[in-house]
């Protein structure tokens, strides 16, 4: 039986304390996981190259049909199939709660983990949403000398951000709900006004990257 199981809420590993209640709970879109973190699509891109390469290699050398233009296309679908259960696997067993006093990642395939974000430890937050409304949401953590491991994240962590990691709520289907949530939540905990992230839908680009909090 997994860990996450026999959580007494869903997502959180313990009954959560007086006063603390939760604002939002949500898990990745197992699709968009596997576009973004994943990078399936670059994937299958690059299949599709090899086996063009190929093709065109066995016609320009008026050979017989090639066999590795035969294996490649079998080998790609066996790759994104892989990729694709990976992500289906990491969304499954993920799951996002944001609180009034913090940001909960239950995350990891073989071995879960729960990784708790104070809302005092959180620095900043920025939404990063594409034209379809999914999205990431990435948490810039105050300095300190504790971090976090990119490779304890992964794939729930900003990319490229090696060695300042950055937790990353990933792959959200509806990324604006959650991003004014947690907007608002950390501007209580600071007492800051919070600007909409609605007014980023207004920009023409494919994607957004929005500050949600600071």
């Amino acid at each position: 039986m997994a860990e996450y199981e026999i959580e007494p809420i869903p997502g959180l590993p313990e009954p959560l304390p007086s006063g603390e209640h939760i604002l939002w709970q949500g898990a990745p879109g197992w699709w968009a996981l596997a576009r973004g973190a994943f990078h399936l699509r670059a994937l299958a891109w690059y299949f599709a190259a090899l086996i063009a390469w190929a093709g065109a290699t066995a016609l320009l050398s008026r050979d017989a049909v090639q066999s590795t233009a035969i294996l490649l296309p079998a080998l790609g679908a066996a790759a994104g199939a892989l990729v694709g259960g990976l992500a289906w696997m990491a969304a499954r067993s993920s799951r996002y709660t944001i609180t009034n006093r913090r940001v909960v990642l239950r995350i990891g395939m073989a071995l879960p983990i729960t990784l708790n974000l104070p809302f005092s430890a959180i620095q900043s937050a920025e939404l990063r949403r594409e034209a379809d409304g999914s999205g990431d949401i990435y948490l810039k953590l105050m300095p300190g000398p504790q971090r976090i491991g990119w490779y304890l994240l992964w794939p729930h962590a900003r990319p490229w951000q090696l060695s300042k990691p950055q937790p990353a709520l990933r792959a959200l289907a509806e990324v604006t709900a959650p991003a004014q949530v947690l907007a608002r939540a950390l501007a209580a905990a600071a007492a800051l006004p919070v600007v909409p992230v609605a007014a980023a839908a207004a920009q023409p680009a494919a994607s957004a990257t929005t500050a949600v909090a600071a």
